[in-house]
């Protein structure tokens, strides 16, 4: 145990021997309408919190830590043992050592210190509930494209509501109830004691390595293979067939081309180290956190680091396709937000949004007036003729045409779009630009996703309400005609960016971090005092 915390729970402990000796409610025989120093002190305390301040006006102002009796001693004992179990949640438990050691529970002496101490213990309580259900950070505040807000509950239901129930079981059920979260915790567990046994080993030296070679670099290749758990050891110096299938499986986990051969990629992947690892978790939980909301029955997943699109039934993936997503670019970077999709658009027109229009394609035109021939020009929603027009006079603020790519397999929204109508112009669609599915790194668009299997995507969503999905969508297909397909039931859909995550098996996947964010945030949790462990034993 650290200084720290061992100097805050000798102030608690200590603090808890003490508050035999004072009382919240005053002197013996007090009238109970009678306003005590305690009470007092604790309404000046909360005054500038509206939560606490509302739950204390509620009870009367009445102690719920600091009272003699047991169940305020057992409050008091299930919140320090939640608090010594904050690094299990990668929560930073040096900010709730300083908030005790704030609360000074051992100097206790009079009705006035109480009093202060109630109310900061009850401000420690919200903080680490708060932590804990919804997560340690503002997630715009860490990145502007992270458009979600943390899934707080009003801090008066919360006291309320713990003050009514078995203090430790009410503290143990305020962690994110969702599998994926309580997989991560046990893959942090397993990461924390793997860098306390030295992590993986030397790194795996350079160059290409592939099966049929042989020597001191491929018996390090082995080694730090046999560390990560993907195959046994042995003591071969050659690359061969098992060494190959364990190769292929760590591609496998980490959305690499499982050809089984140590390029640069593979390369790069396998000597991350373990501790880099661990951050990637930590960063995971938090995010889970800020995903501690209801998803749906039915949701879609888009997990842009893993450039995935899953279709989730009852927690179960029942469909699931590679995808393209925002390139590592300002203007277009894919943003993380929730929405509900509403319908999908077959044979879709493509209205060319307005700042590719006149960035991309305002200079083509100024350049050659019949430039971009698939577009069409329209204004005010009517067609207007090339011949004639000197694009040359416009400039990306006053160019007055929108551009519009009909119906067709050459479209650039392929053959259907999925829409979940939002500000930022993001959704699900096919592409004619197939090649790009078989890369690893499938950061290429404008923002909105594109799908490898949209006609599939379309028959899952459509399966509730169709008989015949298939034939249903085909018709509709065939027809040439852009047609609007409303959904019966409206799909939640959740574009998310893991880059570490697991299977229903308990296994954990990792992907690179393409836009910098889980970078970005992890060192915001350690500015918070969230920190790395090493666990001996």
């Amino acid at each position: 145990m650290s200084g720290a915390r061992a100097a805050s729970r000798r102030h608690f402990l200590g603090g808890m021997a003490a508050l035999a000796g004072v009382t919240a409610g005053g002197p013996a025989g007090a009238a109970p309408d009678r306003v005590t120093a305690f009470m007092q002190a604790l309404a000046e305390a909360v005054a500038g919190d509206p939560a606490l301040a509302a739950f204390y006006r509620d009870n009367g102002h009445r102690p719920i830590w600091t009272g003699r009796g047991g169940r305020d001693r057992a409050r008091r004992q299930a919140l320090l043992g939640a608090l010594e179990d904050a690094p299990v949640h990668a929560l930073p438990q040096a900010a709730y050592d300083d908030a005790l050691l704030r609360a000074n529970l051992g100097t206790i002496r009079s009705g006035r210190d109480l009093g202060r101490a109630e109310a900061a213990l009850s401000r420690l309580f919200l903080t680490y509930v708060n932590h804990l259900q919804g997560g340690v950070l503002e997630p715009r505040r860490v990145d502007r494209e992270i458009i979600r807000s943390r899934p707080l509950r009003a801090g008066a239901a919360l006291l309320e509501s713990f003050s009514r129930s078995s203090p430790a079981a009410f503290l143990r059920r305020q962690a994110p109830r969702a599998p994926e979260y309580a997989r991560l915790m046990k893959a942090k567990r397993e990461m924390e004691r793997l860098i306390g046994r030295g992590g993986w080993g030397p790194e795996v030296p350079g160059g290409k390595l592939r099966p049929g070679d042989s020597g001191a670099r491929v018996v390090a290749l082995r080694d730090r293979l046999v560390a990560m758990g993907y195959m046994r050891r042995s003591a071969s110096r050659e690359f061969d067939a098992p060494l190959m299938r364990a190769v292929r499986a760590f591609q496998l986990a980490h959305g690499l081309n499982p050809d089984g051969v140590v390029g640069p990629g593979t390369l790069r992947a396998l000597n991350v180290s373990a501790e880099r690892r661990l951050a990637a978790i930590i960063v995971a939980m938090e995010r889970e956190r800020w995903m501690n909301i209801e998803r749906g029955k039915r949701h879609v997943w888009v997990n842009l680091a893993a450039f995935s699109v899953a279709v989730i039934d009852e927690g179960k993936v029942t469909f699931e396709t590679r995808a393209v997503v925002g390139a590592n670019r300002n203007d277009r970077r894919s943003p993380e937000f929730s929405d509900m999709m509403e319908y999908m658009v077959v044979n879709p027109t493509w209205n060319v949004p307005r700042s590719i229009a006149v960035k991309e394609y305002l200079p083509l035109l100024q350049k050659d007036p019949n430039a971009a021939g698939h577009l069409r020009l329209t204004r005010g929603g009517q067609p207007i003729s090339r011949e004639g027009i000197d694009f040359t006079q416009f400039t990306e603020a006053d160019f007055p045409f929108d551009l519009k790519q009909p119906p067709s397999r050459r479209n650039a929204l392929g053959l259907v779009k999925f829409m979940f109508p939002n500000r930022y112009n993001i959704y699900l669609h096919d592409t004619p630009e197939k090649h790009l599915f078989a890369r690893e790194r499938r950061a290429y668009s404008h923002g909105c996703i594109r799908l490898n299997d949209p006609f599939e995507f379309a028959y899952t969503l459509l399966a509730p309400q169709v008989s015949d999905p298939e034939a249903f969508f085909q018709a509709r297909l065939a027809s040439g005609r852009e047609t609007v397909v409303p959904l019966e039931r409206h799909v939640p859909v959740h574009l998310v960016y893991r880059t570490a995550f697991t299977t229903a098996r308990g296994q954990v996947r990792f992907r690179d971090d393409i836009y910098g964010r889980d970078g970005r945030i992890f060192e915001a949790l350690r500015a918070a005092g969230v920190a790395l462990r090493a666990v001996r034993g």
